[in-house]
C-alpha cells in the first residue's frame, strides 16, 4: 500500500491540533483523526480558561519551552486575529519554604524572571480576595495568565484546515501500525497508510501506545465556579489567577471573574480518582462539592459567594507528573505525544512545534530530554 499522506495525527484535541497546525504550515502532507469532533467534553482541552505562567515551580527547566510557547501563543492570535493569551499576573500563595512559592522563586531567580514577593498585609492590600496565614506569602509572576483552550484548538485546526491538512472527525483509530517503511492506521472506516504518525490521544493513549497501560492513569478532575461576595474584589484587575499550596493537603488553583459564571476553582488532580476513559465522566458528587466550597470559604473568602456549577473533566498523569513527547521505543515512525500530567495545556503552543519536528526531522533542538520513555 502506498503512503497516501506524509504524517498523520491521532487525535486532534490541544497538542494534536497544533501538531497538525505546525505540520501543514510547513508544507507537509498530513492529515488528522478524532473519535469525537472538537473540544468535546470528554477531552482535557475544553472549557473557558488554563492558566499560563512564566516562573515554573514543577523544574526550572520548563521556562525555556514557556518562553518559547509564549512566543508562538501571540503568533497564533495574530494570524488568528484573535486573543487566546490574557495576561493578569499569576499568585503563588503559600509557606515562603513551600513547594510551590519556593519552587517558583528559584526558577525565577534561575532564569532572571521578573517577580514579587508580598506579606499578608500587601496582599490584604493589593489583593483583597485571598485569605493568608500569618506566616504566608503572595510570589506576583507578572507575566503569567490565562489562556482560552477552545479557542486555541479550533484556531489550529482552522490553520491546519486552511493550510492543507485533510480532518476526519467522528473517525476512531483502533490501531497502529508500524513497519520500517511507514505507518498503517486501521480506523473504524477503513486504512490509511502514512510515513510517520504523531499519537496524541490523551486519556486514551494506552489504547494505541500498550508500553503506557500502567504508566498513563486517566483521573478524574473536578472544577466549580461562584458568584463572589464581592465582585470589585474578583475582577481580573484586582485578582489575579492562583496557585495555592496547602502542603500535604494538596494544591489548589484558580481564576478572577473572567465569564459570566464567576471565579474558578480547582484542585489540583483532586482526588486521583481512577477513571476508564471510555466511560462518560463521573458526576459531581457531594464530596467534591464539600472539598472546593471549604476551600473558597477559607481561602477566597471575596469570591465564597454562590456556587452556580461544577463540572467533571479527565487528566492523563504519568508518576512522575512530566509529559511524554517521544518516538515509541524502536519505532522511529511513531511519535508519542501523551500525558501531560494534569499541567501541559500551557505548553500546546511549543509542544505543536516540536511534535512536527519529530515527526519530520526525527528529532528538535528544544530542550525535552526530561520527556522520553527512557524517564518513566
Amino acid at each position: 500500500m502506498t503512503a497516501r499522506f506524509d504524517v498523520a495525527v491521532v487525535g486532534l484535541g490541544a497538542m494534536g491540533s497544533a501538531a497538525l497546525a505546525f505540520l501543514a504550515a510547513r508544507g507537509v502532507k498530513a492529515i488528522g483523526f478524532d473519535a469525537y469532533f472538537p473540544a468535546h467534553a470528554l477531552s482535557s482541552s475544553h472549557g473557558d480558561s488554563r492558566l499560563i505562567r512564566l516562573g515554573y515551580f514543577e523544574d526550572p527547566s520548563y521556562v525555556p519551552l514557556l518562553k518559547r510557547a509564549y512566543q508562538n501563543w501571540r503568533s497564533l492570535e495574530a494570524r488568528l486575529r484573535t486573543d487566546i493569551l490574557t495576561i493578569t499576573g499569576v499568585l503563588q500563595i503559600g509557606a515562603p519554604d513551600g513547594k510551590i512559592v519556593s519552587g517558583t522563586r528559584s526558577s525565577c531567580e534561575l532564569h532572571g524572571l521578573a517577580h514579587e514577593a508580598l506579606d499578608k498585609a500587601e496582599m490584604a492590600r493589593r489583593f483583597p480576595a485571598f485569605q493568608l496565614d500569618d506566616h504566608e506569602i503572595g510570589l506576583l509572576d507578572p507575566q503569567g495568565g490565562y489562556l482560552r483552550p477552545e479557542a486555541a484548538v479550533m484556531g489550529y485546526l482552522k490553520l491546519a484546515a486552511e493550510d492543507g491538512a485533510v480532518l476526519h472527525f467522528g473517525e476512531k483509530v483502533t490501531a497502529v501500525e508500524p513497519d520500517d517503511a511507514g505507518v498503517t492506521i486501521v480506523s473504524d472506516t477503513g486504512q490509511y497508510r502514512v510515513k510517520k504518525i504523531v499519537v496524541a490521544t490523551g486519556s486514551w493513549i494506552a489504547e494505541l501506545v500498550p508500553q503506557l497501560r500502567r504508566a498513563a492513569v486517566p483521573i478524574r478532575q473536578v472544577v466549580a465556579w461562584y458568584q463572589p461576595q464581592d465582585g470589585f474584589a474578583t475582577q481580573p484587575q484586582r485578582m489575579p489567577c492562583f496557585l495555592r499550596d496547602e502542603g500535604a493537603e494538596g494544591s489548589y488553583f484558580g481564576f478572577p471573574a473572567i465569564g459570566v459564571d464567576g471565579v474558578k476553582i480547582g484542585r489540583h488532580a483532586h482526588f486521583r480518582e481512577p477513571i476508564d476513559p471510555n466511560q462518560p465522566n463521573p458526576p459531581v458528587n457531594e464530596a467534591d462539592l464539600a472539598l472546593l466550597d471549604g476551600f473558597i470559604r477559607k481561602r477566597v473568602p471575596g469570591a465564597a459567594g454562590l456556587r452556580v456549577k461544577a463540572t467533571t473533566c479527565r487528566y492523563t498523569m504519568l508518576p512522575s507528573e512530566d509529559f511524554l513527547l517521544d518516538h515509541m521505543p524502536g519505532e522511529k515512525n511513531v511519535v508519542v505525544a501523551s500525558p501531560c500530567s494534569g499541567h501541559g495545556f500551557k505548553f500546546t503552543s511549543v509542544i505543536g512545534e516540536i511534535l512536527a519536528d519529530l515527526a519530520i526531522d526525527g528529532q528538535t533542538d528544544l530542550p525535552i530530554d526530561a520527556f522520553s520513555f527512557a524517564r518513566i
